[in-house]
């Protein structure tokens, strides 16, 4: 939180407290992505030292600070001898600025790994830190201030959810408000610890305290509080050299793990669901067992009936069954006798599907455990190298890039636009993978994952085609035709827009749009 826009408002409250009228003395770096300004009041001096690096932003107020002889770079050189006019903080953004005279601004931008400092003149960009950044040669400082309407009636029409209407909330707020109940709550009930929440954000204390395995600045108590500061500035502080005391060994074993963590979580979600839904087809009435009670009870079934009760034999009750009326009773069984067929499928493919996962799990623990317990860091990057574990893949696995859905053992991905529909079909569908899409109009590219040895399921198949209907220009349409084809048969040429592709052989279903429902 120490980036967060509640904390940074209580920061540069405390710097233009504190450097209104100082002068810009000097401003170096003597590190690739450190960046160091001194300021001076007749015999007073003040530093901020800002690190930028790609996993960390921070600011940094040492007392004094040695300049090496060797290696130093002077950087902005223009706002030298400036007196500091103001302090401005953007509204609703992780950014503010030094004001200097000769309408001269240093924007200090704290957006994580996007995180530079930017000095501006007459309103223009005049030179960046990190100038690798060159998005940040077309900022405005003024189009940083973000108004949004955080009122009772936005709170209801964003149906009470905290974070459509603070964004800028953060983990550590959002961490409070989950042990604080809110999602049980009621819309007035969550509205309220909403703004007892903002009040505290407005007169904080500031808590160093560690959450997640991470030393975190926070302002609301969370996590494992070590220590309570008044001061915003002394908390920047007292954070860094905190942060700057975990070892590399314990920042790589707590990045190594997040990902791990999260899929194991996202790995027992899977499981309770599939246990649950074979639990219901083992156990509730099958489709085949419907089937052999309708011609078991040919006569007592009304013709045009919509449903009817009959005696279930298989598990000593009634059972109310569904009809198409303008069909015969032994016509209804065959549709159940079909169904059932499916079900037993359904039922194969789920106890395959919890045993993949369970094997899974089992290698996640392992893992798990032995990066926890690693005390060498060249054996800690050793075993991540062997086994594929550094963060940096699995933020390139499909699970981050594509929304993903599963039906009876089938994984279903979809893109998210043009450019990720490219990436989903071009680089990482397989050729045997079934390829859908809505027919004639712009949409997301769908994929039906391949299982060797198994026939993609007819549920399956319109599933995922009704999906792919209701996220293209049809959505709003009562029916839509799909297109459906192996993905051998859908090629990319040079040339083409992105997310346009050309298809030699298709099939065409026709379906009512809907959104995946589990």
């Amino acid at each position: 939180m120490h980036n967060n826009y509640y904390f940074l408002r209580q920061l540069s409250g405390g710097l233009r407290e504190k450097l209104r009228g100082w002068t810009l003395t000097t401003t170096f770096s003597q590190e690739k992505d450190e960046l160091v300004l001194g300021f001076c009041r007749e015999e007073a001096e003040f530093y901020i030292k800002a690190v930028l690096t790609p996993d960390f932003a921070a600011l940094f107020f040492p007392e004094t600070f040695q300049r090496a002889r060797k290696n130093s770079v002077e950087l902005f050189e223009s706002a030298i001898n400036c007196r500091v006019e103001e302090i401005i903080q953007y509204r609703n953004e992780r950014s503010f600025g030094l004001l200097l005279e000769e309408d001269k601004l240093l924007l200090f931008k704290m957006h994580g790994k996007r995180a530079n400092v930017i000095l501006f003149d007459q309103g223009k960009v005049a030179e960046l830190f990190h100038r690798k950044l060159v998005s940040d040669e077309k900022l405005v400082p003024e189009s940083l201030h973000r108004e949004i309407d955080q009122s009772y009636e936005a709170f209801l029409k964003h149906d009470c959810q905290a974070g459509k209407l603070f964004p800028t909330f953060g983990t550590a707020v959002n961490k409070y408000l989950e042990k604080e109940g809110f999602a049980s709550k009621e819309c007035p009930e969550k509205w309220s610890l909403v703004l007892g929440v903002l009040n505290r954000l407005e007169h904080p204390v500031f808590y160093l305290t560690v959450l997640d395995e991470l030393p975190t600045l926070s302002l609301l108590p969370v996590g494992e509080i070590e220590a309570e500061i008044t001061d915003p500035v002394e908390a920047a502080n007292r954070f860094y050299l905190r942060y700057a005391k975990t070892s590399t060994l314990d920042r790589e074993k707590r990045d190594a793990l997040r990902p791990l963590e999260k899929k194991k979580h996202q790995t027992g979600n899977y499981l309770a669901k599939t246990y649950e839904k074979l639990w219901a087809l083992e156990n509730e009435t099958r489709h085949e067992q419907i089937a052999n009670i309708l011609m078991a009870n040919l006569s007592q079934v009304p013709s045009y009936a919509e449903s009817v009760e009959l005696y279930d034999f298989y598990h000593d009750r009634s059972v109310r069954i569904k009809l198409k009326k303008d069909q015969s009773v032994q016509r209804n069984a065959e549709i159940y006798y079909r169904k059932g067929k499916n079900e037993k499928i359904e039922i194969e493919i789920l106890e395959k599907a919890i045993e993949r996962k369970e094997t899974e799990l089992q290698k996640l623990d392992l893992h798990l455990e032995v990066i926890r317990n690693s005390n060498n860091l060249k054996e800690l990057r050793k075993y991540l190298k062997e086994n594929d574990l550094f963060e940096e893949a699995a933020a390139a696995e499909p699970a981050n890039l594509f929304r993903q859905y599963e039906m009876m053992g089938f994984q279903v991905w979809m893109g998210r636009n043009a450019k990720n529909n490219d990436m989903l079909t071009v680089q990482y569908s397989r050729k045997d993978d079934l390829w859908l899409h809505a027919k004639d109009v712009s949409g997301s590219h769908v994929i039906i994952r391949f299982q060797s040895g198994q026939n993609f399921p007819e549920p399956v198949i319109e599933k995922a085609a009704a999906l792919a209907a209701f996220h293209s220009k049809k959505r709003n349409d009562t029916l839509c035709p799909v297109t459906v084809t192996l993905r051998k048969y859908v090629r990319k040429p040079k040339g083409l827009p992105e997310g346009a592709v050309i298809v030699d052989k298709e099939k065409v279903i026709i379906v009512k749009p809907e959104d995946w429902k589990d």
